[in-house]
């Protein structure tokens, strides 16, 4: 059989085709003394099909905590003994919180809310948050609210939000070991909905959660035949009190094959680094994975977890000479 990256230099940088599973298993399975020219072939393929800038973004939680559903990884459960409870944002907080995204130079704002669903109080914060913020800031506003109704989504897609996130969060085989309170085919299902009512769709997952390699790879066909305009890479960070709180850290260059892996399966999307980089990567594999394929940052912290500082984020985008998305480009 020919070498895995002289097929996805074929098939991938030259034909702008990204690989299946099979082949994407292929690439998590190369030699660490091959992982330098994996992550430089999944770079090639960023620049040529995505181009050189990143999109920036940032996140806020509407609503913290108390979630009835039991996704193993979140500490937003209220289901487990994690320490995070139930917090509501108010609107000022929101706007605010907008307004200092867009000072970093983030194109992007992301309100999220811990729920299986969003009921009609959530829907009605959610449109009169949308619409202070869109008064108040030049910035574009997505959401993560669970999954939706055909009424919901069409309701979202009035209000003006630029982009829903609903993450897969893993493998279809691997799903019913992370979550059991609802399938992986209702997430597909709102995901589909998503898409066709005309907004953008950011959809992604968690590596690290005790899936295999395989599966890692079939997740990534899974997103490849998705086909959103975002996948947010997040890595596991370990909290107390979920099933997950024992889970050791991904490995670095396990970390970097995955990244360049699912690249090379997506070749056209916007890879957004997400949640635990800090601590799989470091500042170094942080570095690195920006040249193996990451072509979009969430700066500042996430939901329950804290990030790096925006400023170093920034200040490596510089100095790695990467220009920063601008708004009038995404709208």
């Amino acid at each position: 059989m020919s070498d895995i990256l002289e097929i996805a230099r074929t098939q991938v940088l030259e034909g702008g085709r990204g690989l299946d599973a099979a082949r994407a298993l292929c690439c998590l399975e190369l030699p660490d003394d091959r992982l330098a020219e994996l992550l430089a072939l999944a770079h090639e393929v960023r620049i040529k099909w995505c181009g050189p800038e990143v999109e920036v973004e940032g996140i806020v939680s509407l609503k913290t905590g108390g979630c009835p559903e039991d996704c193993h990884f979140c500490s937003q459960s209220g289901q487990f003994s994690s320490p995070v409870r139930a917090v509501w944002l108010d609107i000022p907080s929101l706007v605010e919180a907008a307004r200092e995204t867009a000072a970093t130079g983030a194109t992007e704002f992301c309100i999220v809310a811990a729920v299986r669903g969003p009921d009609q109080r959530l829907m009605d914060q959610v449109r009169q948050g949308v619409k202070a913020i869109r008064e108040a800031v030049d910035i574009n506003v997505a959401c993560s609210l669970g999954m939706l109704t055909q009424a919901q989504v069409d309701e979202l897609a009035e209000m003006g939000v630029h982009r829903y996130n609903h993450n897969l969060e893993t493998a279809r085989s691997h799903f019913g070991k992370v979550v059991t309170t609802h399938t992986w085919e209702e997430r597909w299902d709102t995901c589909l909905m998503v898409r066709e009512a005309g907004m953008e769709l950011c959809c992604g997952g968690i590596v690290g959660m005790g899936e295999t390699r395989e599966q890692r790879a079939e997740f990534a066909g899974q997103l490849g035949e998705l086909a959103p305009d975002e996948v947010p890479l997040n890595f596991l960070n370990p909290r107390p009190g979920t099933p997950f709180e024992s889970f050791p850290l991904l490995e670095g260059a396990e970390a970097l094959r995955t990244i360049a892996a699912f690249r090379l399966a997506l070749p056209r999307t916007i890879l957004r680094y997400a949640g635990g980089r800090e601590l799989t990567l470091g500042d170094l594999g942080t570095r690195d994975g920006m040249l193996g394929g990451i072509n979009a940052i969430i700066v500042g912290n996430y939901l329950t977890t804290l990030g790096r500082a925006a400023e170093a984020d920034l200040s490596l985008l510089a100095d790695l000479k990467m220009p920063i998305k601008a708004l009038s480009d995404t709208l």
